[in-house]
């Protein structure tokens, strides 16, 4: 199944994609739903971000070459976790807005899981049955900031730093994923999803041990080597074979 989540009729709504269109449902992919009288072809379809999180639960340095990059630094003995807020959530096509008080945004191509029903205190064995589906995210990060806060909220949080598409699609297999990144058709990031140091089914009982999961609420899986600079006019594309690619543009703040 590959869910989306489009603007009609001025309304945002979940549909199914099969092959060029898009039947609506009635209702949310976490609910009980049926298919509606309208379908729409893919061309003709403006995708917002294909879910509403009240949280991203990130995942840092999860990947032992992004570690490498940052310095020699021993691997974490279990995972490191930071939120971005539901505010910095945009969807495919979208801007990501550069703020005017940072020198450095970098872009981090990442794994996105998306949370099916209410999740507390799951053991490894359970979290496959509580995951939704996957789909692209891109960490944006204003890294002069991060650096100079010693921690990461600020430096993670802006508005429109968390690009999230173009769709959810619950037959991927995680931990076997070629995960990319491109900056104006230039590969930046390429790697793959087995190179992670903890696995998806990890992430959520280790997360669901610390907080509640809601129903849409995202995991961003941790970014591979070769993250860098994006600046205002780039094109930046996360693709992901299986579930897409997600491609957002960088304009200026205020």
């Amino acid at each position: 199944m590959v869910f989306v989540r489009l603007l009609y009729s001025n309304q945002a709504r979940y549909g199914v994609l099969e092959g060029q269109e898009i039947q609506l449902i009635e209702g949310t992919p976490w609910q009980k739903y049926s298919p509606a009288r309208e379908r729409i072809g893919i061309e003709r379809a403006k995708l917002l971000a294909p879910c509403q999180p009240s949280k991203v639960v990130c995942v840092g340095l999860n990947y032992a070459d992004h570690v490498q990059e940052f310095g020699d630094r021993p691997l974490p003995k279990e995972p490191v976790l930071f939120l971005k807020p539901s505010s910095s959530v945009i969807g495919p096509g979208a801007p990501i807005v550069y703020p005017a008080i940072s020198r450095q945004v970098d872009h981090e191509a990442e794994l996105a899981v998306v949370i099916k029903e209410e999740t507390r205190l799951v053991s490894v064995k359970e979290a496959g049955r509580r995951i939704l589906g996957y789909t692209c995210g891109n960490d944006v990060t204003a890294r002069d900031l991060q650096r100079k806060d010693g921690q990461w909220t600020r430096g993670k949080s802006f508005d429109t730093f968390c690009p999230l598409g173009p769709c959810i699609v619950d037959h991927l297999e995680p931990e076997g994923a070629v995960i990319q990144l491109l900056v104006n058709n230039e590969m930046r990031q390429n790697s793959h999803t087995s190179h992670m140091i903890f696995p998806v089914e990890y992430l959520v009982s280790f997360i669901s041990q610390v907080m509640t999961l809601f129903p849409g609420d995202v995991i961003m899986t941790g970014t591979p080597a070769g993250v860098g600079q994006i600046i205002p006019g780039d094109t930046v594309t996360v693709r992901i074979p299986g579930v897409g690619e997600l491609t957002n543009t960088v304009i200026n703040g205020v």
